[in-house]
């Protein structure tokens, strides 16, 4: 697909598809929108953040896309295991088809044309799946000897450094990071299980688990299972991935 750059006075444009959540309301209107984190996150990095309506449907998608510098994908539920050829576990949580199929239709334009890309907790497993991998549909039963990701409120606070990862030396993400090993927060039942195409793994965690991947050639395309949009207010390490990310955006 051709990519129309739609950068304005140096602020990189960079797209986030919205969840619709009718529980979350202002007044007694329901809320289309995104997490404060995320946006928060990408403005301190330097970037716009624009919001994508899962209603536009694929037309609408593709008339924003073509205008976008970069696409972040999110945390959420849980991504179909239609869309992997495997049927639904016990465990599997909620899903949603209209979200999946617009980050799905999105994540394969933006892997096709190599657009700068941050996936996070559900997006890294979201672009793993658009590339033709599968995923762990719920780590604690299906895997033996692992840790505790899902270290969530109210029992967790979102900054709880719940285990280490170690990262690949060599990769954009160890460059970013400039470290081999750090504390991350984790808040997921689901992981990365066969890798899809194009991409290698470039962090773990102790257990083995997938944290980190990033596409084959060097472009930003890269995903990560922890949380860094809750912790680059205040660790200028996660708010680095942020600004490496914006800066690919930008050039």
């Amino acid at each position: 697909m051709q990519q129309a750059a739609g950068m304005a006075q140096g602020v990189p444009v960079v797209g986030i598809v919205t969840r619709n959540d009718v529980s979350a309301m202002w007044k007694d209107y329901p809320l289309v929108g995104q997490g404060y984190d995320y946006c928060h996150s990408v403005t301190l990095a330097g970037g716009a953040p624009l919001l994508i309506p899962l209603e536009l449907g694929l037309g609408g998608w593709q008339s924003i896309y073509e205008r976008l510098d970069g696409i972040l994908f999110p945390g959420g539920v849980d991504v179909s295991p239609a869309h992997y050829g495997e049927s639904p576990h016990p465990h599997l949580g909620e899903v949603n088809e209209k979200l999946d199929e617009a980050e799905l239709v999105l994540a394969r334009w933006a892997l096709q044309d190599r657009l700068p890309t941050l996936a996070i907790c559900r997006g890294i497993q979201l672009i793993n799946v658009a590339a033709g991998g599968t995923l762990h549909q719920d780590i604690s039963t299906q895997l033996t000897g692992t840790l505790n990701h899902r270290c969530s409120p109210p029992e967790y606070p979102r900054s709880y450094l719940a285990h280490s990862i170690s990262v690949e030396p060599g990769s954009i993400l160890y460059d970013i990071l400039g470290a081999p090993t750090l504390q991350v927060n984790s808040r997921h039942h689901q992981a990365v299980k066969a890798l899809g195409d194009g991409f290698q793994v470039t962090a773990r965690s102790p257990d083995g688990i997938v944290e980190g991947m990033e596409m084959d050639g060097g472009c930003f395309v890269l995903g990560v299972q922890w949380h860094p949009e809750t912790l680059a207010a205040s660790d200028a390490q996660m708010l680095n991935l942020f600004s490496a990310w914006v800066k690919a955006c930008r050039s």
